[in-house]
């Protein structure tokens, strides 16, 4: 098959300043992941609201999985390379490039860094032209030594890197990543989408939940850094004292059997046993949100949190562990209450706070509703995105955030 000229492709010559009016830039979305998780609400986020008359969205991931079909049933076309082998995986993600005469490649998860990168050597080798590639830093996972030798190694052929909180932005610099420009930028919801939310009624009608009984909620990954094992610990200690209260644990993962297991061990009395529901992945995570008294993120490490945004955003009080980012979106007592992570009896005492003091519930909620409102809109994300994939045709770096989340141009 023959290639295209140095500096052609499919969709004609890339432009090198910015682009003409009424021409759109073209942007390649690529998940490592196609499952559910704070990075995939983050990229569904960003291509809802991406000013389509600006960009032109691909997206492409690297395995099947909940988010691509639902992206599929929102109505964008979702490609999948299923291939495990990097090389293989790299070179038909080239092909896609060059055939979709993409201007941005914008990376999300470790995986999709490593494929990423070795594609635009390949559209570059075969081209004479690099996309400019941005990764969305949203793990919070240190890597073992030979990942952080190969990302040391390939960060400086990525254009921009965003992190998803000040936490991150300290994990880059400590993994030597500081070598390419760094931008912090807080994922942001959609305020929308969980102020007005109804149909909590509904949700507790679903699962024989009285109108009245106290209910807490954990949104998140079954996975072990989320820190669930802590939360069935705490339960029935939140039990003995409220047993009418119940836990929706809402999400898919690996640890799923090993969490019912834990459950089934922890919880033998069987009115407690039942008062704990194993929900799955839900797409109705408003109402959910809108039924509970509560929401709980017992995380062992957490690059920011998006589902304490989430609940936030919906006015509902939140107990959460004081690790990772999310400090810096609770202050304990003010807008939230934070907990040391892997501490059961501190869990189960600031579950019982809230479902006790009412009126403290209501403060702290309002307060995050307002913090939300004030730092966390899905628009301020997309702002600052767009402001980013601008570079690649000549914008402006005074509108691009800094490793701070301050702009050039606000300082």
């Amino acid at each position: 098959m023959s290639r295209p000229k140095p500096g052609e492709h499919g969709g004609g010559r890339l432009p090198k300043g910015p682009l003409p009016d009424g021409t759109r830039l073209r942007v390649v979305q690529l998940l490592a992941t196609g499952t559910n998780g704070g990075a995939q609400e983050s990229l569904v986020s960003t291509v809802l609201r991406l000013d389509s008359s600006r960009h032109e969205t691909h997206i492409i991931s690297l395995s099947h999985g909940s988010t691509v079909a639902r992206l599929q049933r929102l109505g964008y076309a979702t490609e999948v390379i299923e291939d495990p082998n990097d090389q293989r995986a790299a070179e038909a993600l080239a092909d896609r490039m060059i055939a979709l005469g993409a201007h941005v490649l914008h990376a999300h998860m470790y995986r999709a860094e490593v494929v990423g990168v070795a594609a635009l050597d390949l559209v570059e080798q075969r081209t004479g032209h690099r996309p400019f590639m941005v990764s969305t830093v949203h793990s919070s996972r240190f890597r073992s030594p030979d990942d952080r030798e190969l990302l040391e190694r390939i960060t400086p052929k990525i254009n921009r890197l965003i992190a998803v909180s000040d936490a991150i932005v300290d994990k880059l610099v400590a993994e030597g990543r500081d070598t390419t420009p760094i931008s912090r930028i807080y994922n942001g919801v959609d305020l929308e989408r969980f102020d007005e939310a109804t149909g909590g009624d509904e949700i507790r009608a679903e699962f024989g939940i009285p109108l009245n009984a106290p209910l807490a909620v954990v949104l998140g990954r079954l996975e072990p850094e989320k820190g669930h094992p802590t939360l069935i610990e705490a339960w029935p200690l939140v039990h003995h004292h409220y047993q009418s209260a119940h836990l929706l644990v809402v999400g898919e993962g690996s640890e799923r059997d090993r969490l019912e297991g834990l459950a089934a061990a922890h919880l033998r009395a069987e009115v407690c046993c039942a008062s704990v529901h194993f929900l799955g992945r839900r797409e109705d995570v408003p109402q959910i949100l809108a039924a509970a008294n509560v929401v709980v993120m017992p995380s062992y490490r957490e690059a920011q949190g998006l589902a304490i945004v989430e609940a936030l955003a919906a006015n509902r009080p939140v107990i959460a562990s004081n690790v990772g980012g999310i400090p810096e979106m609770i202050r304990s007592g003010v807008n939230g209450l934070l907990v040391p992570s892997h501490d059961p009896s501190a869990l189960a005492a600031a579950i019982a706070l809230i479902f006790r003091d009412r009126a403290l519930a209501e403060r702290l909620a309002n307060a995050g509703h307002a913090l939300v409102h004030e730092r966390f809109c899905v628009d301020d994300m997309l702002r600052d995105i767009e402001a980013i994939y601008a570079l690649a045709v000549g914008g402006s770096e005074a509108d691009v955030p800094d490793r701070r989340g301050v702009r050039y141009s606000e300082v």
